[in-house]
């Protein structure tokens, strides 16, 4: 039988069924660690959901970060240094990257705590994920405070990219697959994924055809 929930049903709810439920809602969503370092050197690592690609031209992304009524330290580091990181989550460090969500105090960086190694490379400010296959170096352009709810929608323009040599396909489609990136539902979920076809540019009135994956040399 078909189960329904209106609006009153949902407000009705207790707070942390509502929260599971709406979370798990929207979907399977992207799931990466975000790194921040603030002027007096000070580490920051948390896990997030919400990764959302904004444009490629230029190159944004975004994620949503709650409401500022307490402590948020990824939020303050970034509008201190302006810059962050992004990096995947995969199969080896689920456990730890979940454990980054765990309140810890402002000087106790997430790296220590949970074993995770920051990798700072080049010059770029903020450090990366060692054991992340994928990363993401980000210069934040723009913050959206939301009235709705008080979230905040943090922006920025990705200035460096690393992942392995042998993800990259002659088109410019990353195999995050194969980097063995996961992927999450609700708030603590976690889930391989298993690719089963990659499709064509979609026109009208012609056939959807499957694309092969030609990978650079």
């Amino acid at each position: 039988m078909e189960k329904e929930l209106t609006y009153t049903n949902l407000m009705d709810m207790e707070q942390r069924k509502r929260a599971n439920l709406i979370n798990c809602i929207g979907g399977f969503k992207s799931l990466c660690l975000i790194g921040t370092v603030n002027n007096d050197a000070n580490t920051n690592l948390a896990i997030f959901n919400s990764i959302v690609h904004i444009g490629a031209n230029p190159p944004l992304i975004g994620f949503v970060i709650r409401p500022d009524s307490v402590d948020r330290h990824t939020l303050a580091n970034i509008l201190e240094t302006n810059y962050f990181t992004i990096n995947h989550v995969n199969e080896a460090i689920y456990k730890q990257s979940h454990q980054t969500s765990a309140r810890y105090p402002k000087d106790i960086s997430e790296f220590n705590a949970t074993g995770l190694t920051p990798d700072y490379k080049n010059t770029f400010t903020a450090p990366f994920v060692k054991q992340s296959l994928i990363q993401i170096g980000v210069e934040f352009k723009q913050r959206i405070d939301i009235a709705l709810n008080s979230t905040i929608i943090i922006i920025g323009e990705i200035k460096v990219l690393y992942f392995p040599n042998n993800c990259l396909c002659e088109d410019g489609f990353l195999d995050i697959e194969k980097a063995n990136t996961i992927t999450c539902s609700g708030l603590d979920s976690y889930h391989l994924t298993k690719r089963f076809d990659r499709l064509a540019y979609s026109k009208p009135n012609t056939e959807t055809q499957s694309v092969t994956l030609n990978y650079l040399a």
